[in-house]
């Protein structure tokens, strides 16, 4: 079955778009003759990869290295822009609750395996069984149909404008249904990707190895023989690799990042995160001063978001008061300073209020973010409101934001797609509003940018409006995610993603 691209000429747009995309890449062939382009391109990971089953897979840090083991149903371009991969043409019926998939028909997996219309039911399946990391990437998915050998139909229970998104994510990851669900696939992925685990070369805990597929489908994103990701967590061990020559890139900070310019290394900067408290308990369950709106815009004109940016960050990113980045759809330039630096209005509305005498505000202390911490507890106190920084979070963070632990937190949270936003701190299923709070209003909006299929980004712009003048969140800037590389590569940034996607590198030209 085919429709809109024909799968010839989505063949040519892919190979055409993936040469583009691939304009980054590195090497850490130290002995290339001189002129010579490297043929090695070693990594410094943040995270080891605890199992290689696609159903595992995560976003942001952890996506690119399943990449080079994994082809996935659509590709995002470095711009955010969705393009053809293993899907070749794909389109929603008129109520935007079925999608059809037209797949290509000249894959295989390196474990031999034909890629088809089977494969991917079966993929899509066992990612929605398999309890992941990201399987609510397809919640809105009830099931999955084969209509002919390269054609598939997802049913969806309801709209959801992120779904061409996620299949460019961990849920569109392929891997060899001769493989899903067994031991083997944990620790060497099976897929039909540029690149094959080598098993000898590969340690746990330090690196993990691949070597270029030979018979892989589209040489154009084959970029090196070789590919290395070095598992190096702590930050300084990344700066001293990269400046070393141990490794070509990795994702450092402002402050190491001096180092890496000192040793002439390159920076791809993006800005993927935004900084700032989110005021959870907007209802006033347990603080109740948070359930008065001019208590929460108050605290927002207490900050001095420009010179916090240059205390903490060295300048590295951009003031703001929303919480949707440009790169979203739902980002309004008039947001962008909505809240001002005004001590006097933030004293002024805190007296309006009630709260004259002062407002205690309690946060837990987050690993990582106490420079930022002690600077807006001294501006806060400059306005009347006392911060209170309780014990540190830990690994169970996720089950004490859910268990309303916390009425208020300082965090770092991803500026993404504005269903994907919407659904992580805005709507009552969001993991960061979990005191479950909406009005009439507010769900209205929501409800426009599920139903409003292409116009979904200008209509999340209705809801950034909305949470902004009811100061959900007080927001102090988008930071830039640092990611150095050396002379022997060139990077292209990925929008919304710390690292790049493996396709964003090639050798220096």
């Amino acid at each position: 079955m085919k429709f809109g691209l024909k799968a010839a000429a989505a063949a040519l747009i892919l190979s055409a778009s993936l040469a583009l995309t691939a304009c980054g890449g590195g090497a850490s062939g130290a002995n290339n003759a001189a002129g010579a382009k490297t043929t090695t391109l070693t990594l410094g990971a943040v995270q080891e990869i605890r199992s290689w089953d696609p159903a595992q897979a995560h976003v942001g840090h952890f996506l690119q290295p399943y990449q080079a083991a994994y082809d996935s149903l659509l590709l995002r371009e470095p711009d955010g822009k969705l393009s053809p991969m293993l899907a070749t043409a794909w389109k929603y019926n008129d109520a935007n609750t079925k999608l059809t998939v037209d797949l290509r028909t000249d894959v295989t997996f390196s474990d031999g395996a034909k890629f088809d219309a089977d494969a991917a039911k079966a993929n899509l399946d066992h990612f929605k069984k398999a309890n992941g990391p990201q399987m609510a990437q397809l919640t809105a998915v009830s099931g999955v149909r084969v209509v002919d050998a390269d054609t598939i139909e997802l049913d969806l229970t309801a709209p959801d404008p992120s779904l061409e998104f996620y299949l460019s994510q961990a849920a569109g990851l392929m891997g060899s249904p001769k493989a899903l669900g067994t031991e083997g696939i944990k620790t060497e992925p099976v897929g039909s990707g540029p690149y094959v685990m080598d098993k000898a070369a590969t340690v746990k805990d330090s690196q993990s190895v691949f070597t270029a597929r030979k018979d892989y489908w589209n040489k154009d994103v084959q970029k090196f023989e070789k590919v290395t990701f070095k598992i190096l967590v702590d930050l300084t061990a990344r700066t001293n690799a990269l400046v070393s020559g141990q490794v070509d890139a990795t994702l450092l900070d402002p402050k190491t990042g001096k180092q890496a310019e000192g040793a002439k290394m390159k920076l791809a900067a993006t800005e993927v995160d935004w900084q700032g408290l989110t005021l959870f308990d907007r209802d006033g369950a347990k603080n109740p001063g948070l359930k008065d709106v001019r208590v929460r815009q108050a605290i927002n004109y207490a900050f001095d978001r420009k010179t916090i940016l240059d205390q903490v960050m060295l300048g590295q990113g951009t003031p703001t008061s929303q919480p949707f980045g440009k790169a979203s759809g739902a980002w309004v330039e008039e947001l962008e300073n909505k809240y001002p630096y005004d001590p006097a209005k933030a004293k002024a509305l805190l007296k309006e209020a009630g709260y004259e005498a002062g407002l205690v505000l309690q946060v837990p202390s987050v690993p990582g973010f106490e420079t930022q911490l002690a600077v807006i507890k001294q501006q806060l106190a400059d306005v009347g409101v006392t911060l209170e920084v309780g014990s540190a979070i830990t690994n169970t963070y996720t089950t004490d934001v859910a268990a309303q632990k916390f009425t208020s937190m300082y965090f770092s949270l991803f500026q993404g797609e504005p269903w994907v936003a919407i659904n992580q701190i805005i709507s009552t299923k969001a993991l960061y509003n979990p005191f479950k709070t909406t009005t009439p209003e507010l769900q209205a909006k929501i409800d426009a940018v599920q139903n409003g299929g292409k116009d979904a980004g200008k209509l999340a712009q209705e809801v950034n409006k909305y949470v902004v003048e009811q100061a959900w969140f007080a927001p102090l800037f988008r930071v830039n995610q640092m990611y150095y590389h050396n002379a022997k590569i060139d990077v292209t940034p990925q929008i919304q993603m710390a690292v790049p996607s493996i396709y964003n590198y090639s050798p220096a030209k």
